[in-house]
């Protein structure tokens, strides 16, 4: 496994906002954590880049044990958060924040990999020069995507991407999610839209008050009565 969290505790002051999760992603995977508001779901992405610090339990990431890593080191291994409310740089450029997702690279691919992002994401060429704090939402979920893929990362924690956006640019993130794991990026994806989250990914993590309820592949998740009835909107049968 790429990913393996074993027993992971972390929260607020005195609040337990992840209660002993246990959860894996392998190589290659796209995996979803849904669950509703306040379930513990970002809180889970943060303690596990060391954002929030974990009280108890243990974050393997490549088989090494990274809870105790600086949290500005993990880029430079390979796994990369794009956070909820996306966190541009909003008085930079669209191309200098692109720039500081490379900050920790030192090789010849920064070029190239800049303007795979630009046939990935054509808006953002287009706004190249523009401050990033003037783009539209979608464009700040698309630059916070091309950002941290500037990083070249193995293992991308991507926290909820459609946030207050439209449908049709909710779409357009969906598929170009869906093009980044077909390259072979591991993704855990954290998303409010469940159904949408469950048809994207293999399998699925359902998080209710802090645990982990239910895991399974997202095919049975999407059949399960009580998941369709608690989040995806349908009455149970």
């Amino acid at each position: 496994m790429l990913l393996e969290v074993r027993g992971l505790e972390a929260g607020y002051g005195g609040i337990r906002a992840v209660k002993g999760i246990d959860l894996a992603v392998a190589e290659g995977e796209l995996v979803c954590l849904i669950g509703a508001n306040g379930a513990g779901k970002s809180s889970t992405l943060r303690a596990i880049c060391g954002l929030l610090p974990a009280r108890a339990g243990s974050v393997r990431y490549d088989g090494a044990e990274i809870s105790r890593v600086p949290v500005y080191e993990l880029p430079r291994r390979g796994l990369v958060l794009v956070p909820e409310g996306r966190g541009i740089f909003p008085q930079l450029t669209v191309e200098e924040n692109l720039a500081m997702g490379a900050y920790a690279r030192a090789d010849a691919r920064i070029a190239a990999d800049l303007e795979r992002q630009y046939e990935t994401f054509p808006r953002l060429r287009e706004r190249r020069a523009q401050t990033a704090g003037t783009l539209s939402g979608g464009e700040q979920q698309m630059l916070a995507i091309a950002r941290a893929l500037m990083a070249r990362p193995r293992l991308l924690l991507l926290d909820e991407p459609s946030m207050g956006l439209a449908p049709l640019l909710v779409a357009k993130i969906f598929e170009i999610v869906r093009e980044i794991a077909a390259r072979g990026v591991t993704i855990l994806l954290v998303e409010q839209n469940a159904k949408l989250a469950l048809e994207t990914a293999s399998r699925g993590y359902v998080m209710e008050s802090g645990a982990i309820a239910l895991a399974d592949d997202s095919r049975n998740l999407l059949a399960d009565a009580k998941v369709r009835e608690a989040y995806l909107g349908e009455g149970a049968v």
